[in-house]
């Protein structure tokens, strides 16, 4: 898949599910439930024990229309091991220019992680064209809408904080898309296996993204 073919996928799926753990055992269970539940884009931190070694495990067993990318990358050559072990999509907690450089060279997908208006809109015009609004609890939906309202071709992707019950206010302030970490891969529901739980809160994200949606088309 192109940069584009994963842009609008990602926009399409609305929700980026973060993966980030300290063991990496029960890692295809966490993976089984998060789609079971109806998620399609899945982001492994490289702060996950063999991160690399895990997407290189988990991206053929993914359904077609299910994309796998990596986290918490900082430098070009973890981006590369990253995309030649199956990532389709690359985030970054920060702005690092190299990465977005390197990424619409290789045609793949670099998310940086932005704070600031002016960061945001300095990563869009280095040819980001999806934006990590990080950390976004503390900016809150209304900062979203207001920097849409004179940037409206900004394609933002609030991450850190971001609640399974409060994601669709994100997106009725026009997030292209959220990512959501703790409040969905329970860390408490992965240490008792109950996987059940965990696939139910995706289905509450999915839905709650499509109904903030259909409110705002």
């Amino acid at each position: 898949m192109s940069y584009s073919d994963v842009t609008t996928a990602l926009e399409r799926h609305g929700v980026i599910a973060v993966v980030r753990l300290d063991d990496n055992s029960r890692l295809c269970d966490l993976t089984g439930a998060l789609l079971r539940g109806g998620i399609r884009a899945i982001e492994l931190t490289m702060t996950v024990p063999d991160a690399i070694g895990q997407i290189e495990a988990i991206a053929p067993m993914l359904p077609a229309d299910a994309l796998l990318g990596a986290g918490t990358v900082l430098d070009v050559a973890t981006a590369r091991r990253a995309v030649d072990a199956g990532a389709r999509f690359l985030v970054c907690p920060v702005f690092k220019r190299e990465l977005v450089d390197w990424g619409c060279e290789a045609d793949v997908l670099s998310i940086p992680g932005c704070y600031t208006p002016t960061e945001i809109l300095t990563a869009w015009d280095a040819g980001a064209h999806l934006v990590k609004v990080f950390p976004a609890a503390s900016l809150g939906p209304a900062f979203v809408r207001d920097l849409l309202a004179p940037l409206p071709r900004l394609r933002l992707v609030p991450t850190g904080g971001i609640t399974v019950e409060g994601a669709g206010d994100w997106i009725r302030a026009g997030a292209a898309a959220v990512g959501v970490g703790g409040a969905l891969v329970d860390a408490r529901a992965i240490a008792a296996g109950d996987f059940d739980t965990i696939a139910r809160a995706a289905e509450r994200l999915v839905a709650n993204v499509r109904a903030a949606r259909q409110t705002v088309s």
